[in-house]
């Protein structure tokens, strides 16, 4: 017998319509390419997904068409992202930090038939056009420019295009399981991977991120994603937003400290999402401005894993939360989210703060292992290592186009981390499997090393790799990138980890560079440090 509720499929247009229909006047701002800033709302936001969601169904496209997009966080990027997957097309978000192979790669992969982009891509996208050939539409996200127009044969303009269609347009029906949206690993080991989101993928995700426990947005909240909207959509934010009907503020291209610093206190912004490396530029701005970053009560860091000197920094000279999550492109990419439990509340301070520190615990949707090499499952105690395995409601259960059906393990997706779980589900990521240094039968967490070093004053950046160790298999060596001004001897380092870590877990060396090599994501490349730095303790 099957219960007797109406049955409304889970859909990406269900998301805008609601905040269209019940928050239709709740502003949006948006940062342009050129700079300068244009305020919408929900309402105009949800008539011109309708419109482009015509216009493309007028351009002749297929259903499930790959629509894809070369673009920074501005409102006509919001747009498309409902307008696409709410007419029944595949929104693609690409990366522009890609090398131009991997970007040609990733286009032809996905047999993208539409390709939307800012000004700023236009030279990118001219010098691979003729290597894309599956595009049969260019539209540039401004109106007419006829100086731009000259550069690309056959550009089309989205002021243009979405005016071909109309507000009234009715999303199709079709199953909540239909292809949403598509993101591409960013390949730091061959080429990227498609990960395929549906419409009921990405709802669920929605309403797990606006529960407490998560990040919680609310009507009341404004809404500051510093992560670009290239990057796993914006952590989904987006699309949280709009169902709850929060106030968003889209930074556009500057993604500097005094930019950021600037929209947070004009717009009294309450929360905000990036990576570490946002985080620190904005925590420098902040100072040499003498900013107190009064609005801002939540940030949320994710992307590699953050130092608890960033978090202390935070709390103790604005008053801000930070919420320390963890996630994957193929996990769309919500795993956890570090938030305390009612037992918390009568620990000692410094324990409160400290617990802060991990990457959290899963919210509903999502299910943790760690398993041992056997692939038995290890105790939940906080100190046992082993591989981190995931399944969930916004889980890929393959990658996009996969010939064979390698990708899942008992039905369970590896991450490729190495972490411990703790009795109350705090996940704890120790390094990636690759990454971890293997010291005389011993585990040393690089991720462990780096968080202490990089609080040291005289250091701008670091990253811990094993190096090759006659004796011990593979010991620490720390690349370290000095901060502005200063020159900080091995000595001087080396002493920040007097009294935190065991004494054979020191580093053995320190080597100082002028910067670390990183991904199109932002991770550091450990691979590269260990091709340029991997024998430097064998004399």
């Amino acid at each position: 017998m099957l219960g007797q509720m109406m049955n409304y499929p889970l859909t990406i247009g269900s998301l805008v319509d609601h905040a269209a229909r019940y928050h239709a006047g709740t502003e949006i701002v948006s940062v342009n390419t050129s700079g300068d800033v244009e305020m919408t709302d929900w309402g105009r936001v949800g008539a011109n997904s309708h419109q482009l969601g015509d216009a493309l169904s007028k351009l002749g496209l297929d259903p499930q068409a790959r629509c894809a997009t070369i673009a920074w966080n501005n409102r006509r990027h919001l747009e498309i992202y409902f307008g696409v997957s709410g007419a029944g097309f595949v929104c693609h978000t690409i990366n522009p930090r890609l090398f131009p192979e991997q970007l040609i790669y990733i286009i032809n992969h996905a047999e993208d038939r539409v390709l939307f982009i800012d000004r700023t891509f236009v030279p990118l996208v001219k010098a691979i056009r003729d290597k894309i050939p599956g595009v049969a539409h260019i539209v540039l996200m401004e109106g007419r420019d006829d100086t731009l127009a000259a550069e690309i044969d056959g550009l089309q303009f989205y002021d243009e295009l979405i005016a071909t269609g109309a507000p009234t347009f009715d999303w199709p029906d079709f199953d909540e399981n239909t292809a949403s949206s598509l993101c591409y690993t960013s390949g730091t080991t061959g080429n990227p991977k498609g990960v395929l989101y549906s419409h009921r993928s990405t709802v669920l995700h929605a309403f797990a991120s606006n529960t407490r426990d998560c990040i919680g947005y609310s009507a009341r909240d404004v809404v500051l994603p510093v992560v670009p909207m290239f990057h796993v959509n914006a952590w989904g934010t987006p699309y949280a937003c709009a169902q709850v009907g929060a106030r968003m503020v889209l930074p556009g291209p500057g993604l500097d400290g005094p930019s950021l610093v600037r929209l947070i206190d004009t717009y009294r912004v309450n929360i905000a999402l990036g990576v570490p490396t946002i985080w620190l530029g904005l925590l420098g701005e902040a100072k040499a401005s003498g900013s107190d970053l009064a609005s801002l009560e939540r940030t949320v860091v994710g992307g590699s894993a953050c130092p608890p000197s960033m978090i202390t920094a935070f709390r103790e000279q604005y008053g801000v939360e930070l919420i320390h999550a963890w996630g994957m492109t193929e996990m769309s990419p919500l795993g956890t989210s570090n938030q305390p439990l009612a037992k918390h509340t009568d620990l000692p301070i410094a324990d409160q703060h400290a617990l802060r520190e991990n990457q959290g615990r899963a919210p509903w949707g999502v299910e943790l292992e760690i398993i041992d090499d056997a692939g038995q499952a290890l105790p939940h105690d906080g100190e046992a290592q082993g591989a981190l395995m995931v399944r969930g409601h916004w889980i890929l259960d393959s990658y996009f186009q996969k010939t064979t059906d390698e990708t899942l393990t008992n039905g369970w997706f590896d991450t490729g981390d190495v972490a411990t779980i703790d009795a109350d589900g705090y996940l704890s990521i120790k390094d990636r499997s690759k990454d971890i240094i293997k010291s005389g039968g011993e585990w040393i967490s690089s991720v462990d090393l780096e968080n202490i070093a990089i609080a040291h004053p005289a250091l701008a950046d670091a990253a811990v790799i094993g190096a090759q160790h006659e004796k011990w298999d593979e010991r620490p060596v720390l690349i370290a990138v000095a901060a502005e001004g200063q020159s900080p001897t091995q000595e001087e380092v080396l002493s920040i980890f007097d009294g935190k870590i065991a004494k054979w877990q020191v580093p053995d060396m320190v080597v100082f560079t002028d910067a670390l090599p990183r991904n199109a994501t932002g991770k550091v490349l450990k691979r590269n440090l260990r091709d340029d730095f991997g024998q430097v303790l064998l004399g």
